[in-house]
């Protein structure tokens, strides 16, 4: 037993590592995770030619854990209100945000990068994303996220996450018997939860025992256990039904405190750090040509879709420049869908390496430009006088 603990001490070590590094440099928790747990494979195989024990049952089960928990709380920070009042606006940035880099990457991937075609699809589905986490912790320290303008652009992006996990789940779904029965189930509880939630925690939530947590626990794993059993990936229903309890759970601020506690503090660090365990920097130096090929058909198809759907409705330049940045970036379901093809054996460690070095290089490269040249600063809340006239 003293191995589990010991394991878990390693883990927990290179969470914290990555933790104080992302303070330092001040980058997404998620990033530095990522890296650490590629440069700690990298040192620990080098010099003791052992690995970091990723495909360990019990590790398996707290990274799949923290993929679905951290998915239902992207899309449980979903602002019903807002959605609706930008509806058309972040409908429209928000799909072309997705379908641009979809289609244009995929074609890079087959056409340029002799990559088959279902790693192609694969490719464009990782390369579709925008990273709430990214955008929304940009919004937060500006400000923005209490303005229209970053309201908008926040639901945005959960527009084009969801094309992308719609994406991952059709493309890639067998489409047999059990695929029926689990869209059956799923489509079931998006009805029933949004009118059971609030009325179950009504009368039997506040407690110690946080029966809230339990209670959404058990179908984001129901509806997991389905989704694996159907051959599909279980984070694609968590992402759903965050949306649809958005207007419930997304509004108990403690409840998603306590989640996020639980998510980030535990869960998603076994997450990253195992997504980064498989990146193979061998790979990754024999394949500079796949990267450049990749990113600049993100950014690219990004640029050529976002933007021009920005001015249609009558943005100013700065903020079409910083929107279609903003939505150029990508980390967690980026990072997804990657691990998805690599696990389901759809593309091989080079394949899921490029993918995962490109990935972390639109978490980064499009937030730096953005905010060092194209801040909407007129955008900005105003700070409020301190002093009494």
């Amino acid at each position: 037993m003293h191995e589990v603990w010991g394991l878990a001490a390693l883990w927990l070590g290179l969470a914290l590592i990555a933790t104080l590094i992302s303070i330092w440099l001040r980058v997404a928790t998620a990033l530095s995770e990522i890296v650490v747990g590629t440069v700690a494979q990298l040192i620990i195989g080098a010099l003791i030619g052992t690995t970091l024990g990723s495909d360990t049952g019990w590790i398996k089960f707290l990274s799949g854990t923290g993929a679905i928990v951290l998915t239902f709380l992207a899309g449980a920070e979903l602002d019903p209100v807002v959605f609706k009042a930008k509806l058309k606006e972040a409908s429209a940035i928000g799909f072309i945000s997705f379908l641009a880099p979809f289609l244009g990457c995929t074609a890079a991937a087959y056409y340029l990068l002799h990559w088959s075609a279902q790693a192609s699809w694969l490719a464009g589905v990782a390369l579709s994303t925008t990273s709430v986490a990214v955008v929304y912790a940009v919004m937060l320290e500006l400000g923005l996220n209490k303005t229209d303008f970053g309201k908008a652009v926040l639901a945005a992006c959960f527009v084009t996450d969801l094309g992308t996990v719609l994406a991952l789940g059709l493309i890639f779904a067998p489409f047999t018997m059990k695929t029926l029965v689990f869209v059956g189930a799923a489509v079931s509880a998006f009805f029933i939860l949004p009118y059971l939630t609030p009325r179950f925690f009504k009368k039997y939530g506040n407690r110690p025992s946080e029966l809230e947590a339990k209670f959404l626990l058990l179908f984001l794993f129901g509806l997991g256990s389905l989704a694996v059993w159907a051959e599909s990936e279980a984070v694609l229903p968590a992402y759903i039904v965050g949306m649809v309890l958005a207007g419930t759970v997304g509004k108990d601020h403690m409840l998603i405190r306590r989640l996020r506690t639980l998510t980030f503090g535990l869960l998603t660090p076994f997450y990253f750090i195992r997504a980064g365990s498989y990146v193979s920097v061998p790979a990754l130096i024999a394949a500079p040509a796949a990267i450049f090929v990749l990113f600049m058909g993100k950014m690219i198809t990004k640029i050529i879709g976002v933007y021009p759907t920005t001015k249609v409705y009558k943005y100013a330049q700065k903020e079409g420049i910083y929107t279609t940045l903003l939505m150029s970036t990508g980390l967690t379901f980026g990072s997804i869908s990657a691990l998805f093809g690599l696990t389901h054996n759809i593309i091989d460690q080079q394949q899921y390496s490029v993918l995962v070095f490109v990935v972390i290089g639109s978490a980064v490269v499009p937030t730096l430009i953005a905010n060092a040249f194209f801040i909407p600063k007129y955008l900005l809340p105003k700070k409020e006088d301190k002093e009494d006239a």
